[in-house]
């Protein structure tokens, strides 16, 4: 077992009254899987740098400075405690190759979402049709798609190259709500939430972390399907709490506690509030359905479903310290 289990203290207040947002949101914030990070994250670290200098994006502007703001192996390593160092280096990898695109995409789509085409359309080609690639994005995606088909199975890649194309395809909806005057309600942020996010491409890679592949019945289950939503919607929703004061500053609108903000027209305090109980009520649902399912499952269907509930804790934990939201720990918040 390469998992290694580690106390990170988490206060947890109870009352009403927090003196910054990082405490408001770990006093009312319903977590109830423990941390945990793999022992091979310093391996998985300096192989993130290696393959980022390997295919070109370490060269790039900005990038040597925003993966040492991101900690893309830390991240990897919470949310896949107990993954071989192959498949964490690929999930290490997949991480710090989608937070150069996305900051990519936030930078060029800003104010003309058509300006993205051209980077979308190669990448969406690269994952569809094996095209060849052009940019320094489109050859890192290149190599990420191969390190996934020779580790996952032909199935496996497939849906990896499925649930990728619709992380592409989220991002130009990003781009073109961030040009609405209104603010974006909160049913439409989570619509594009759920495909920005990201988080589902990294499923299969959970697939193949196990002995053997699941069946289709329980792939297809609606119980395991419903678990891969309430995870990846989890999963992504903790850091917005933690990115609020980042996305207002920047004029952001895709963020779940700034979407109950305007929606509510409430602090954001009260907006944070609002939105964690909306977190707590899907974790509390996934930790339902798990329950009742999880007798059907298989060794192998367990491990996946685990392999979500990482996603969950993972990003809760990195989160609280990554350098990206520092903001959540220096501003104050009284209720």
């Amino acid at each position: 077992m390469s998992t290694t289990h580690e106390e990170m203290t988490v206060p947890r207040q109870g009352g009403i009254r927090s003196s910054s947002l990082k405490e408001l949101i770990d006093a009312q914030l319903y977590m109830p899987f423990p941390f945990q990070r793999n022992r091979h994250e310093a391996e998985a670290s300096a192989g993130v740098e290696k393959w980022l200098r390997e295919v070109g994006l370490l060269d790039e502007p900005g990038v040597p400075e925003m993966i040492a703001y991101t900690r893309p192996a830390e991240l990897a390593s919470f949310n896949s405690p107990a993954m071989d160092y192959g498949i964490l280096q690929i999930v290490a990898n997949q991480i710090a190759y989608q937070f150069v695109y996305d900051d990519r995409a936030e930078e060029v789509g800003r104010s003309r979402p058509d300006r993205l085409l051209p980077m979308l359309c190669e990448s969406i080609a690269i994952l569809r049709d094996d095209a060849a690639p052009s940019t320094p994005l489109g050859v890192a995606l290149t190599n990420l798609y191969q390190q996934v088909k020779e580790r996952c199975t032909p199935a496996q890649a497939a849906r990896w190259a499925w649930k990728s194309r619709e992380y592409v395809h989220g991002l130009l909806y990003e781009a073109v709500a961030q040009t609405r005057s209104a603010p974006v309600r909160i049913k439409l942020c989570t619509s594009i939430r759920s495909l920005t996010a990201g988080v589902e491409p990294f499923y299969p890679l959970c697939e193949a972390a196990q002995p053997a592949e699941l069946s289709p019945a329980e792939l297809h289950n609606p119980l395991m399907r419903r678990l891969e939503r309430l995870s990846a919607d989890a999963a992504v929703w903790i850091p917005d709490l933690f990115s609020t004061v980042k996305e207002q500053r920047a004029g952001g609108m895709i963020n779940l506690a700034l979407a109950h903000g305007h929606e509510h027209r409430c602090s954001l305090p009260a907006a944070v509030t609002r939105a964690i109980r909306q977190i707590n009520s899907t974790i509390g649902e996934f930790e339902q359905l798990y329950a009742e399912l999880r007798p059907e499952l298989s060794p192998a269907g367990i491990g996946y479903v685990e392999g979500m509930i990482g996603w969950i804790r993972g990003c809760y934990y990195w989160s609280r310290t990554v350098p990206r939201y520092a903001e959540a720990t220096t501003t104050p918040v009284l209720l």
